[in-house]
């Protein structure tokens, strides 16, 4: 039964409906601050905190709730004579419900304000009675969401209690938030890049997916709750809901167009670019990331990192597509796009910028920094020099060669992906499948050195006219000697860029 509820809330929402379902039914309601002073102000009958300890609040408000005749009117167990004799002799009154919502720390620690206001912005009184209630929620029931009241309001009105599964739901949604909010804390404080003891990660449900990356596998997708980034805050101007799959194609899309200062798009399947080009124009930069390989494209992720217009819109529409991205889409190209009801149309806000990287394995999670650097040095060599436009191919190349599956080998001319290879088990067959469909006259680029001098002699059939790689091998002699007797010009960065 509850008859003494604690109510301190920053979000108001449905508040006063809960508010008022609570007095009545007679619920003595108990409260603080700004909360005390809306709920007064819409004719709820409150009892303001200070009158109940005994203690006005201090220091600017940190301090209200952080007192024992608080907790003790939560944390005692009713059943326990003990607690009850005890709080009996204090003349402390058991409190049944808390209601609470914390400080928007998630929200704040985004802003452009300075590290003291965020600081102010960490809720501590709100957790601390939080997790007191939830630790007895067998006698305390405890909302953190508002989206809970509804329910609570339902059970109250109909038998003027709530069921033990819901209390118990209610405790472990307040651990839930309190672990994330502690953790958003916690990275803050520490720095998104270092590796601490505990492992701790924030990230609220954005939605249900229908399923994973097959039928059989149930998803969600969640999103960083202190944070922003280029797969959080995109906009769907059209189509279905996303897939578990199109989410994970569309982060790399995006990121290999943002490595590109020019009109570039990136033709993307199964999570591995199959065309990628620079040009004059987006449908320009289109029409060649198409013409790398027309079939694999089919069905799938076309990323642009210019404004799409209506030319654009009017080539892309010809062919099946899941998704495409882009910063903007002018209105014409919009209604263009529209015409494919299923087509989902996605605008994204922020450009590319993880530093970290989380992977799942069975019983760990590895963690490491992403992969943001290309080039170490830039170092020619062999005899041979590449030329001008040739030594922009090698680069456009190596931005590409980074995002596609290891084993990877990329084929280059004038800014256009002529054949892809990847994730092949062995350096040779990447070359081969890259090289036969590339033809000849390209530009090489491999995702890590050359063990042997084999992929130049396969580069020399097809006319290769130079290579880029990370060098480093205990044979980078012997491919380098391959490279001259063939007239290749070769260029080592000093970076490998494996991508498992």
């Amino acid at each position: 039964m509850i008859k003494r509820a604690l109510i301190s809330v920053f979000d108001k929402e449905n508040i006063l409906s809960l508010a008022t379902t609570l007095q009545n039914k007679g619920v003595e309601i108990i409260s603080t601050g700004g909360t005390f002073k809306y709920l007064k102000e819409n004719n709820i009958k409150v009892v303001e905190i200070s009158d109940v300890t005994g203690f006005e609040e201090i220091l600017d408000g940190r301090v209200k709730t952080l007192h024992p005749v608080i907790h003790s009117g939560i944390l005692a167990i009713r059943g326990n004579k003990e607690h009850m004799e005890t709080l009996n002799s204090k003349g402390i009154k058991t409190i049944d419900m808390v209601v609470v919502n914390l400080y928007p720390f998630f929200d704040k620690v985004t802003q452009d304000i300075s590290f003291e206001e965020k600081v102010e912005f960490i809720d501590i009184g709100g957790p601390t009675m939080l997790r007191s209630a939830a630790k007895n929620f067998k006698d305390v029931v405890v909302l953190s969401d508002t989206k809970d009241y509804e329910n609570v309001i339902n059970q109250i009105e109909a038998s003027e209690d709530v069921d033990f599964e819901t209390r118990k739901y209610l405790a472990g949604k307040v651990f839930n938030l309190t672990s994330a909010y502690d953790a958003a804390i916690s990275n803050f404080l520490l720095g998104a890049d270092t590796y601490p003891q505990y492992l701790s990660v924030s990230y609220k449900k954005q939605m249900d997916l229908r399923y994973g990356e097959n039928p059989h596998q149930s998803a969600a997708y969640y999103v960083s709750a202190a944070g922003t980034g280029a797969m959080k805050d995109f906009e769907i101007l059209n189509g279905k809901e996303l897939s578990y799959n199109n989410i994970k194609d569309m982060d790399i899309a995006w990121k290999v167009v943002c490595e590109f200062d020019e009109t570039a798009c990136c033709g993307l399947k199964h999570n591995t670019p199959c065309g990628v080009a620079i040009g004059h124009s987006v449908v320009d930069s289109y029409k060649k990331a198409y013409d790398c390989d027309p079939m694999s494209i089919f069905g799938g992720i076309v990323a642009f990192n210019k404004k799409v217009d209506k030319i654009a819109a009017n080539e892309l529409v010809k062919t099946f597509l899941e998704v495409i991205i882009a910063p903007e889409f002018d209105m014409d190209a919009l209604e263009v796009l529209k015409t494919k009801k299923n087509l989902r149309v996605v605008k994204c806000l922020n450009i590319a910028k993880d530093n970290i990287e989380m992977v799942k394995v069975d019983g760990g999670i590895l963690v490491q920094s992403s992969d943001n650097k290309l080039i170490e040095e830039m170092k020619v060599v062999t005899t041979k020099s590449p030329t001008e436009m040739e030594m922009k191919d090698l680069l456009f190349a190596m931005k590409v060669v980074k995002y596609v599956k290891s084993n990877a080998i990329v084929a280059v001319k004038d800014g256009v992906t002529k054949g892809i290879g990847a994730g092949q088990v062995n350096r040779i067959w990447a070359a081969q499948q890259a090289l036969e469909r590339a033809g000849e006259g390209t530009i090489l680029a491999s995702d890590a050195f050359f063990p042997f001098g084999d992929v130049v002699e396969i580069a020399a059939k097809y006319k290769v006219k130079a290579i880029i790689q990370p060098g480093g091998s205990i044979n980078d002699e012997k491919s380098i000697d391959a490279c001259n007797e063939n007239e290749i010009s070769m260029v080592c960065t000093g970076i490998r860029h494996f991508k498992h």
